[in-house]
């Protein structure tokens, strides 16, 4: 344009030379100032499977400039987070605490790599990469968060907590406590009329549950329990479950014991109610891994026999997808209900259900939606075939399997069925 008006050449070239001036200042700042970043990555041991884990960033700046920068921290891959990248200001001689969540969805190691901080000064026309952190490994195990939490809400005095129920216990069939006064509600059979002899006021025996009863958490690793929801396995859930379940029968002085199988039998811990029993379960279930055979119920039955010696409380999370593939176990189940308290956890399809209550577009969709309701309804059916034979089971979603197992191992607890 300077062709045709000849004053815009002399703009253009201070422009440039201005441009120019600026980018090396920039430059020389960046590349051989005294520009000093340092960061560190702080995290738990062992991260929770299926659960948003948070993960502290600190990046101090120790330079008389304030910088801004880009964080891209090397997530492990199990993550296939691509995208992640965080903005932040700093200002001169400051810290800056930066928060993210990871959700891990597989057990195993994960490897988190150096921290990356694309750094610019207020030009923005030149940016330096420096690398911080350290690279570090941390395992990925069966869900802390959710054994913590379920604790809480089981053993908390109120009972509205995301579903956990506390069942009064009518009647007896448990040790004695202590002696409390009479408050409505409570079993009139049960007053001690000695004690209200003394305090001229009701006064009734506190019966507690039994303790040292045995609790199995019996794992299905075969290929039915490979179906994800929500990221993760159904597997993964049981495993999730199970340490919950061990976690709160140890707390409630009861034995906890594992049994995993598919078409072999895998691991096989005894129940025990020693310091350690909790450790050697979350280690024996950090390793479980899916098997892509067909569970071996037989074989299930022999292993029970072998290990459970006395009757227990035996939980099986397990996934029947048809009437067919129940009737080949259900004589393997009768006979392990014969002799201990049998509960069979099977998995509701919540996708099948989600997809069966869409409103049709096409024609295919009703054949589509009516398959879908039939493999529904073949659960329903699976659950009232074991309801007959005296089998206690619940379909549960996946999400809900804690909530509905903690839930039912109280209500056992409490109605003296152990």
């Amino acid at each position: 344009m300077s062709f045709v008006f000849e004053f815009l050449g002399a703009l253009a070239f201070i422009t440039t030379t201005v441009l120019a001036a600026l980018v090396l200042a920039e430059t020389s700042l960046l590349y051989f100032g005294k520009i000093q970043l340092t960061a560190k990555r702080e995290m738990t041991k062992m991260l929770s499977l299926g659960d948003d884990n948070r993960i502290d960033l600190e990046i101090q700046n120790h330079t008389n400039a304030k910088l801004f920068v880009t964080l891209y921290d090397e997530l492990p891959y199990q993550f296939q987070m691509r995208n992640f990248k965080i903005e932040i200001v700093l200002d001169a001689k400051s810290a800056v605490p930066v928060k993210y969540t990871a959700r891990p969805i597989k057990r195993g190691e994960y490897h988190f790599g150096l921290l990356n901080a694309i750094t610019s000064t207020r030009i923005g026309f030149v940016a330096r990469r420096m690398l911080l952190a350290k690279t570090q490994m941390t395992p990925v195990y069966p869900s802390i968060i959710q054994m913590k939490k379920y604790e809480l809400l089981a053993f908390a005095r109120i009972s509205t907590f995301d579903g956990i129920k506390r069942l009064r216990r009518l009647g007896h069939s448990y040790e004695f406590e202590k002696i409390k006064q009479y408050a409505l509600g409570d079993d009139i059979r049960s007053i001690n009329w000695k004690a209200t002899g003394r305090r001229n006021q009701l006064m009734v025996n506190q019966y507690e549950d039994e303790r040292s009863q045995q609790i199995y958490s019996i794992i299905d690793k075969s290929r039915s329990m490979h179906m994800p929801f929500n990221g993760l396995s159904l597997l993964d859930y049981a495993v999730n479950t199970s340490l919950v379940i061990s976690n709160i029968a140890l707390k409630k002085y009861d034995k906890a014991g594992l049994i995993t199988f598919s078409h072999l039998i895998g691991s096989t811990l005894p129940a025990e109610r020693s310091e350690l029993q909790l450790k050697k379960i979350l280690n024996s279930l950090y390793h479980e891994k899916p098997q892509p055979f067909e569970a071996n119920y037989d074989l299930l039955h022999r292993g029970i026999k072998n290990v459970i010696h006395s009757r227990s409380l035996v939980f099986l999370y397990t996934n029947f997808e048809s009437t067919y593939a129940m009737e080949r176990a259900l004589p393997v189940l009768r006979k392990i209900n014969h002799q201990h308290l049998l509960v069979v956890m099977i998995f509701e399809n919540t996708e099948l259900s989600d997809y069966s209550r869409k409103n049709p577009e096409y024609v295919r969709d009703i054949y589509a939606q009516t398959i879908a309701q039939k493999l529904l309804n073949d659960k329903k059916q699976i659950v009232a075939r074991l309801h007959k034979y005296g089998i206690q089971t619940i379909l549960s979603k996946p999400e809900d399997l804690s909530i509905n197992t903690v839930n039912k191992y109280l209500e056992l607890k409490a109605r003296g069925l152990i």
